[in-house]
């Protein structure tokens, strides 16, 4: 029968018990060795292996593990849970192995896993918060026990630390530049017939591998095509370029558009595009954890047509609306 007495590790520290030895110091300074959990990056890629579909991923933890030096304690490895903290269920999206440590001044614990999804609607919905916030709450908890240096006891203790985690702001500040067009392309059997460059930030510590993505493309609410973004590596920051590519079925929609009020005066040509994520395929694999936080949202772009028809076909476009 175990008797070594458990706690639970917040933020907080809870009141010295009494008559329990070492107990007590273990709970009152536990909060000292690993509370330096400050930055999580989950790299967003499936293993490669045939019979897993997109129902994996690679997770990195790098974590600073400080405390103050005096009292010598190993603490055990172990599982810990990650979920969202203000969803009231705090249902896990992942599961992080910790490694051993001990009680050093200040140790770097670098941890990179293969991850099995065990549960898809709860990681989907991970990386839609992801996607939509600016910042969110993540919570790491898990039980261990800690061993005091020259006490045969271990005590039991449950590591939790709640994090401010950075979001997507759903792609907010992506723009699309250098665009062409190639109105004799015949999109309606699935030829691109327009082009460009597209920068998307990233203001998460979240690296996703994609692959290639796809989106609805839609302006003013009616849906024009389908965006092709081909080999995504999002890492963070803003240093994402990519090339662009998509089939605008109906271009006589979109110029048409372009030459009148507010888009051809105020607005100097330029037109808001929407896009909503379609599909992610990554090495033939479906990443439907992507797939369908990306389509959770439209994303805004404004793209330059009256400069687009100008670099293309050398025309000058102007208003024709005369109110």
């Amino acid at each position: 029968m175990d008797n070594k007495p458990e706690y639970v590790q917040t933020e907080n520290v809870v009141e010295k018990p009494r008559k329990r030895g070492c107990a007590g110091h273990c709970l009152k300074f536990w909060w000292v060795y690993l509370i330096a959990l400050v930055v999580i990056v989950v790299i967003v890629v499936p293993h490669q292996d045939d019979q897993l579909s997109g129902s994996n991923f690679t997770m990195s933890i790098n974590t600073e593990v400080k405390s103050d030096g005096k009292v010598k304690a190993r603490i055990e490895p172990f599982e810990g849970v990650m979920y969202i903290e203000d969803l009231p269920d705090h249902r896990p999206f992942a599961k992080v192995q910790f490694p051993e440590t001990t009680s050093d001044k200040s140790q770097t614990v670098n941890i990179t896993q293969f991850t099995m999804i065990d549960d898809m609607e709860a990681f989907t919905t991970f990386n839609t918060w992801l996607l939509h916030n600016e910042t969110f709450r993540v919570t790491v908890e898990g039980p261990t026990k800690v061993h005091v240096k020259g006490i045969a006891k271990a005590y039991g203790v449950t590591f939790k630390k709640t994090i401010d985690m950075p979001g997507l702001r759903l792609l907010d500040g992506t723009t699309v530049t250098n665009t062409t067009v190639n109105p004799t392309a015949n999109a309606k059997n699935g030829t691109n017939n327009f082009f460009g460059t597209v920068r998307i930030p990233n203001y998460s510590k979240v690296s996703f591998e994609l692959g290639n993505a796809t989106f609805h493309n839609y302006l003013l609410d009616k849906e024009i095509g389908t965006v092709f973004l081909d080999n995504i590596s999002l890492k963070p920051g803003n240093d994402n370029v990519y090339p662009m590519r998509a089939t605008i079925t109906d271009l006589g929609y979109v110029t048409g558009l372009v030459v009148q009020k507010p888009y051809c005066d105020k607005l100097n040509g330029i037109l808001p595009f929407k896009l909503r994520g379609k599909s992610v395929i990554n090495n033939g694999e479906s990443l439907s954890y992507i797939a369908d936080a990306l389509a959770t949202g439209n994303q805004t772009v404004q793209i330059d047509i009256r400069g687009t028809v100008k670099r293309s076909m050398g025309l000058d476009l102007g208003c024709t609306d005369d109110e």
